[in-house]
């Protein structure tokens, strides 16, 4: 479960180091459509998580804001029957297993992962199922930190999720689903691999500029990818367990992104070695 910028190779996060210096990654989000959901609200500070509102099961619209913190993870975590909180903080602290989010199967489920920042409200959809959660945070190389917890009840009647107007997948080793998104669209981003699997996209100038980035991504060519990144990365979803999903208004700006995953294997090679990379699309 580590943070989403740990997880990235260190000559990948070179490459894009100045662009997110420049400014801080967006998190997509923000709807008059998600209002019409139960809402579960969550304020980060840099010690604590605070979580409210309609903690049962179904459909909800998870609204973070962040106060004193920069580019902080937020991590929801679903633990497994059994499981134990002692369990599960003394994994966070296991610096040879916490590396890989893989590992995390044994104590539960990453059900939710986004990014929060001062000053910017930030609003997913989820789907929580009845349980005992845990709040997790990070701030750029930092570990994750256990905040607070927090129990979801079983609803009498679950409310649906909205029906996204586009679903985008992540499999070993591919994006499947649209490569062109619209600004203000209703989007799913889904994690149907075995593996868990992040889903990021920087900016670039142009569609040419786009190809070549996947083509220097796809042969791990670090230092020609850092001259096209042109803003900070976009985050779709940060990294989640196999079978999750969240989904959000697309308000990124339009223009020409390289859709990513930088997870790695087990032997230590990166997602966008093995093909987890493509150009994508924002139109108004």
């Amino acid at each position: 479960m580590s943070h989403r910028r740990n997880l990235l190779a260190p000559s990948v996060r070179a490459a894009l180091g100045a662009a997110v210096a420049a400014s801080a990654i967006v998190a997509l989000g923000g709807s008059a459509r998600a209002s019409t959901l139960p809402t579960v609200t969550v304020a980060v500070s840099p010690a604590s998580v605070t979580v409210g509102g309609a903690l049962q099961s179904g459909a909800v619209n998870v609204v973070s804001t962040a106060t004193g913190v920069k580019e902080e993870a937020l991590i929801l975590f679903l633990v497994k029957p059994g499981v134990s909180l002692a369990e599960v903080e003394a994994f966070t602290k296991d610096k040879s297993k916490v590396e890989d989010p893989n590992n995390a199967s044994k104590y539960g489920t990453i059900v939710f992962d986004t990014e929060v920042n001062p000053g910017a409200k930030s609003e997913v959809q989820s789907d929580l199922q009845p349980g005992q959660y845990i709040a997790l945070t990070s701030e750029g190389e930092k570990p994750v930190a256990i905040r607070t917890t927090f129990t979801v009840a079983p609803a009498a009647s679950p409310v649906p999720l909205p029906t996204p107007e586009a679903t985008v997948r992540s499999i070993e080793f591919a994006f499947r689903g649209p490569t062109t998104l619209r600004d203000g669209e209703l989007v799913r981003f889904e994690n149907e691999g075995f593996l868990v699997h992040m889903d990021i996209a920087f900016p670039v100038k142009s569609r040419a500029d786009a190809r070549l980035a996947v083509k220097d991504l796809l042969a791990g060519r670090e230092k020609a990818l850092q001259k096209l990144v042109v803003g900070a990365p976009v985050t779709f979803a940060g990294p989640l367990s196999s079978g999750a999903y969240q989904q959000e208004v697309i308000s990124a700006k339009p223009g020409w992104y390289v859709q990513a995953c930088f997870m790695d294997t087990q032997d230590g090679r990166n997602h966008t070695l093995l093909g987890m990379e493509r150009a994508i699309r924002i139109v108004k």
